[in-house]
């Protein structure tokens, strides 16, 4: 069986993704495809994850956590979504390591599905963004306890996946920028899910109905009817050009409220983060998803 993780990150699409394939969920039943509400797995491989800190699962393990997570017969390929999988957000910079808990947790996810293909998608951020929308998240103790000893510029994203690709060697890892997530979006549906490209989802615009104007978006799906984009390349650029016009400014705007942070210190978080997804984009078993 297929195995689809979708890690996270955390502040990137905060389970939109994962509506949106619920939105789906009978059509991709009928293609073998289970995308089953969190509530039937996230507590559930937490708590048998922690429990293989005392050793190895048993062979009978696996077909347990597929029993009571699919409901449905004749299943190819399982979904499943959870920021979380990883670490909790109070954890991510835990002891001065970026998501130190990586190699551990997918090591762990690997155990339980051991003859499966497994798959791992992972939206990244730029760290100029990411860190601030982190950190304020925080209770206040543990903000203080970040005080001095988060170095932004030791983020690299490249580093967290090397490591679980060392955990998890057979897997295939799937990687995109949360920033191009508006212009990618049905493709990460389907790339989720093992739709064909040319299959038609709900919600394939969704994101956009949240950060385009009303107006905007109504002339956008009129234009698409009109003028019907032959390739996803051309898509991009019809949202591009709609969202230059007619995005929500607001929703687009993002806060970077770091004591200490210049101007000068954004855009050279900026430059590392840009040279680190040039650096994945290079790392063998990684797929890049970029517009």
């Amino acid at each position: 069986m297929e195995i689809v993780y979708h890690i996270g990150a955390h502040a990137t699409d905060e389970d939109r993704l994962l509506k949106c394939l619920l939105k789906n969920k009978e059509d991709l039943v009928r293609q073998g495809i289970s995308v089953p509400g969190p509530s039937r797995y996230r507590k559930l491989l937490r708590e048998t994850i922690h429990a293989l800190a005392r050793g190895v699962p048993g062979p009978e393990t696996r077909d347990m956590l597929l029993d009571e997570i699919i409901e449905e017969d004749n299943i190819d390929r399982l979904v499943m979504s959870n920021s979380n999988f990883i670490c909790i957000p109070a954890r991510i910079f835990e002891h001065g390591q970026f998501y130190r808990l990586a190699g551990d947790r997918i090591e762990g996810m690997t155990q339980l599905f051991p003859n499966d293909q497994l798959e791992f998608h992972l939206a990244i951020r730029n760290p100029a963004t990411f860190i601030p929308e982190i950190v304020s998240g925080l209770p206040l103790a543990a903000q203080k306890r970040l005080d001095g000893k988060l170095d932004p510029f030791s983020i690299r994203w490249s580093d967290m996946i090397a490591r679980m690709q060392i955990a998890a060697p057979e897997a295939q890892f799937t990687v995109w920028c949360n920033e191009d997530t508006p212009l990618l979006w049905a493709q990460l549906i389907r790339e989720l899910s093992g739709l064909d490209p040319n299959t038609k989802i709900v919600g394939g615009f969704d994101l956009l109905a949240e950060i385009m104007t009303p107006e905007g978006l109504q002339r956008f799906q009129t234009y698409l009817k009109t003028h019907p984009p032959h390739t996803e390349v051309q898509k991009r650029r019809i949202i591009a050009a709609f969202l230059d016009k007619f995005a929500i400014e607001d929703a687009l705007e993002e806060e970077l409220d770091m004591p200490g942070w210049t101007d000068e210190v954004v855009d050279a978080l900026t430059d590392t983060y840009e040279e680190d997804v040039y650096k994945i984009d290079r790392m063998p078993g990684v797929t890049l998803i970029t517009p």
